[in-house]
């Protein structure tokens, strides 16, 4: 049986070396991001940014955290 350490290595090993995966992860987050600051933002009455600044934000984030996550 694959333990939990093992599958969340390969993962990290395929994500470093699949481009086309990463996208797909990056995507992923951005999206998660975005929708859920979007929801938070009209729910506090917060100054929304333009759609092409959080659209950059989200995916500036997701990088970070795939760098992060893949690096160590």
């Amino acid at each position: 049986m694959i333990t939990t350490k093992q599958a969340v290595e390969k993962i990290t090993t395929e994500i470093i070396n699949d481009d086309e995966l990463r996208k797909g992860y990056q995507a992923n987050i951005a999206m998660a991001f975005y929708d859920e600051y979007k929801k938070q933002a009209e729910a506090r009455d917060y100054i929304d940014l333009g759609k092409l600044d959080m659209h950059e934000i989200a995916n500036k984030a997701a990088d970070n955290f795939l760098k992060l996550w893949c690096v160590g």
